[in-house]
């Protein structure tokens, strides 16, 4: 029997989701829609900067994490915080989720990582991101019962970011597989694969990765083409199983010669899309660690996503378990 259903490894990250308009972004310097990873003194200038800001515990694989244990799911996560506010804020929030989370936190310099999340009024995000904490994860963090007993590892494409946290993944996955165990990833961030593009390819070709998860920009960026159905083709052949988000379009899952296509869940409003790929994911592997058929766990990825772009901040305050059962598909 598995302790978990999904442990999930990823930067731990306090956001700061502010509105503002287009000419905000470009008096500033930020790129639209991306995360762009900045340093303290952007960062303090950025914040001085935004208007009225609701802080909000995020980070991509946490946000996964905490929409598993909204499911029912069995959530673990690996994450590094410092001993200060905003570390507290992230442990608290997490925890009271109802996910495993033992981390131990760094003591000193650098602080809690956060991200400032300007959202225009066409709802989508621009993340300006101080990974402080965050690039101090490392093999030491590892918890090897939780590596082995978990049903599938998850992990954010971010981590290739911090050097370290590279070695924790790898470590942990090859505990994962030892144990029969499965590892998925999500590519995170269309700029994220262009700066990483071989190694994301190589764990995938490896069987170091045997699920991706990405969105139609991702995906054409991996495989540096403009047509989408020839990028599917591609990430057809490289791994296991594949699940590509297409926003209003829905996602197409790719397994082998199988190919299920998802409509997307009908809003009422977009809001703000921070954490759609991230629920998405959380209601797809919550799916496929109960053995649900393909079709079911992209519907539940769907409709974790179409709930959290109507609201502010990346988590989901719907208990998606009940919001499943009404929806029919638990």
């Amino acid at each position: 029997m598995a302790d978990y259903d999904v442990l999930c490894i990823g930067n731990a990250i306090v956001d700061i989701i502010a509105q503002c308009d287009e000419a905000f972004l470009e008096t500033n310097g930020i790129i639209k829609g991306a995360m762009n990873l900045i340093d303290a003194r952007r960062a303090e200038l950025l914040y001085s900067r935004m208007g009225p800001a609701i802080e909000a515990s995020g980070g991509s694989a946490g946000n996964t994490a905490a929409g598993i244990a909204s499911f029912g799911g069995r959530a673990a996560y690996f994450g590094k915080v410092s001993k200060d506010h905003l570390g507290e804020i992230y442990a608290h929030d997490i925890r009271a989720q109802g996910v495993a989370f033992n981390t131990r936190p760094l003591t000193g310099e650098p602080p809690t990582a956060r991200s400032m999340i300007f959202v225009t009024p066409d709802g989508e995000r621009s993340m300006n991101t101080y990974l402080g904490a965050c690039v101090e994860l490392g093999p030491e963090d590892v918890e090897p019962e939780k590596a082995r007993g978990a049903k599938v590892t998850y992990f954010e494409g971010y981590l290739w970011d911090p050097p370290r946290a590279k070695e924790a993944i790898r470590q942990t996955a090859a505990l994962a597989h030892e144990a029969g165990r499965e590892v998925s990833m999500t590519l995170s961030d269309s700029f994220c694969v262009d700066r990483y593009r071989d190694e994301f390819l190589d764990l995938m070709r490896s069987g170091t990765v045997d699920i991706v998860f990405a969105n139609s920009h991702e995906i054409k960026s991996l495989y540096q083409t403009p047509s989408f159905d020839e990028a599917l083709e591609q990430i057809r052949r490289d791994c296991k199983l594949a699940a590509v988000t297409r926003s209003e379009k829905g996602s197409v899952i790719v397994r082998g010669g199988e190919t299920v296509t998802i409509e997307a869940t009908p809003i009422r409003e977009l809001v703000d899309t921070t954490g759609a790929g991230d629920l998405y994911a959380a209601g797809f592997l919550h799916g496929y660690t109960q053995g649900r058929p393909l079709k079911d766990c992209g519907d539940l990825g769907s409709l974790a996503a179409g709930l959290v772009i109507q609201q502010i901040g990346p988590r989901p305050r719907q208990n998606l378990k009940y919001e499943a059962e009404q929806a029919g598909l638990l």
